[in-house]
């Protein structure tokens, strides 16, 4: 027996609940003990006692303070899944989690997490949009030499059976000390939110759709995996001194593994596009 990975990430991510309410300090101003009789109260009274502090409001720094919540909650979850196995990646690698077993089908599968905040409330109200476009892959390594392993990753781009994104969606409210409100986790391909943009003007990033009911529906720019794995393969992007020596060093030593090693930079090992 086996279930669709998919549908299992959205289910779950539809009960998780964002429960952060701020960076705990170990100094504060009140007697000893502190006691509580429920969250609510312990919350209030650690506040008033000073040992909380507000999250940070920045996008980047508070994002990845979201991001260890919600890998933290899919492994627990995964944990909890019969002949199921999960593992997280590291700062800055592709995937945030790699999850594998019989229970999925076998093979591996790469989960990312992105965070989006809204965009500010307008006349009309509710931002309809997110306030920028989330990243959904690096485009000038892993993505472009799929059958490289690359440093930061488990395993090449190739051999993972399928790549789904968890989208992080929610509201700023600058005077909360946990800062977040109504948190929509989005389960969707990566290739069903893509548009033909990147998500930044000086980094090799591809970007996702910026309306929040088009990443709900996974509308993106793209109608078909091998639409979009042939726009952004073909994509002009730099690469730099550094990612440039990494590469070739990379197929350097590929090229010595042999022919059992080897496939073709820019697709799978028989020179097509996409994932397995």
């Amino acid at each position: 027996m086996s279930a669709d990975l998919e549908a299992w990430l959205r289910s779950t991510c539809a009960e998780y609940r964002y429960d952060l309410r701020g960076v705990y300090r170990s100094s504060g101003s009140h007697d000893w003990p502190l006691v509580a009789g429920d969250a609510d109260e312990l919350e209030e009274r650690l506040a008033g006692g000073g040992h909380l502090l507000p999250l940070p409001k920045e996008p980047a720094a508070l994002a990845n303070v979201l991001e260890v919540s919600v890998v933290d909650f899919i492994l627990a979850r995964l944990f909890e899944v019969p002949l199921a196995e999960g593992r997280r990646g590291g700062e800055r690698t592709y995937p945030d989690v790699e999850i594998g077993g019989e229970w999925f089908g076998g093979g591996f599968h790469a989960v990312d997490v992105k965070i989006a905040r809204r965009g500010k409330p307008t006349r009309k109200g509710p931002n309809q949009n997110t306030q920028s476009r989330v990243t959904l892959y690096t485009g000038n390594t892993y993505f472009r030499y799929p059958t490289v392993h690359w440093p930061g990753t488990f395993r090449p781009f190739n051999e993972y059976a399928s790549h789904l994104d968890v989208v992080g969606v929610y509201t700023l409210n600058p005077d909360s000390a946990s800062r977040v409100e109504d948190l929509e986790l989005i389960v969707q391909p990566p290739w069903k939110i893509a548009s033909r943009q990147r998500s930044s003007t000086t980094r090799e990033y591809i970007g996702g759709v910026v309306r929040i009911d088009d990443l709900r529906h996974g509308r993106g720019e793209f109608e078909s995996p091998e639409q979009f794995y042939a726009y952004w393969r073909k994509y002009k992007f730099k690469i730099g001194d550094v990612v440039q020596k990494q590469l070739d060093k990379l197929l350097a030593g590929q090229a010595e593994a042999g022919p059992s090693h080897q496939g073709a930079p820019d697709g799978k090992p028989d020179g097509s596009v996409g994932p397995d």
